[in-house]
């Protein structure tokens, strides 16, 4: 049985079922309980975000799947992501018994974070640095929640991208990584559903503009993690059950991305 480390990211309209969660916490427990696994959470928060923008009068831009971050709204987008959502999944661990601590990507030098981009604002990318600090919340049997907000060396706040931000957690620790997305799987230019890809694939879909927008960021985030540490890296759906409980004992159920 698997016993390296796995992340697990969690994002989209996930995070705004009860219902969903409710069923997701439940496998998590019965997994655990299973399995004796240490499990990481990532998670991201755009529909949460949103939302509030909407509220605000605020526009929603983003170019190339990014959310653009100008400097009055990353005070907004952290007190979103390492406020409201990262506490509201500490309470889901609460209502199942399971000890959590709830965390932003730099807490204790985990990852190094740089801004991406100055066309896209405060948005960063993060970089693996050090697995102590988690390594020590995992060996108190405890999940770190981690939000996809990070901080420059400088002390400056960066939005990232919670698939990039899954990406280098895994890299941190040398773990398996699942990103769970709201579609069951990458889609080929026919409509059908890829089950395998690898760099070449993937380049040529994109190049093609079959994969558009925040799917290439998830893709290639996936390529990085699953050639950086040779294992494959699996994107599949939160939405069923039956297909998670698969997917956490090591079965495909969505699109495995390859290393070369």
């Amino acid at each position: 049985m698997n016993k390296n480390p796995l992340v697990i990211k969690l994002g989209g309209l996930l995070l705004d079922s009860e219902e969903a969660m409710n069923r997701l916490f439940k496998i998590f427990v019965s997994y655990r309980n299973l399995c004796n696994r240490k499990i990481i959470i990532v998670h991201g928060g755009g529909g949460s975000i949103d939302n509030l923008m909407k509220r605000l009068s605020l526009p929603i831009k983003k170019k190339q799947g990014l959310r653009i971050t100008p400097i009055d709204h990353i005070k907004i987008i952290t007190g979103v992501l390492s406020g409201t959502v990262n506490k509201m999944l500490l309470a889901w661990t609460k209502k199942y018994n399971i000890d959590a601590v709830g965390l932003c990507l730099t807490d204790g030098n985990s990852t190094y974070v740089t801004q991406l981009s100055s066309s896209l604002g405060y948005v960063g990318t993060a970089k693996p640095r050090s697995s102590k600090f988690l390594k020590l919340i995992l060996s108190q049997n405890m999940i770190p929640i981690i939000s996809s907000i990070g901080i420059t060396e400088d002390g400056i706040l960066m939005n990232v991208n919670s698939d990039i931000a899954a990406t280098a957690i895994s890299l941190v620790l040398d773990a398996d990584l699942i990103l769970l997305s709201d579609i069951s799987s990458i889609i080929d230019g026919k409509g059908k559903p890829i089950t395998k890809i690898d760099f070449n694939l993937a380049h040529k879909l994109i190049n093609r503009g079959i994969i558009t927008d925040g799917m290439i960021v998830k893709v290639k985030a996936a390529l990085e993690a699953a050639q950086t540490l040779n294992k494959i890296v699996d994107i599949a759906s939160w939405q069923n059950e039956k297909e998670l409980k698969l997917l956490f004992k090591g079965k495909s159920i969505g699109t495995q991305v390859l290393p070369n």
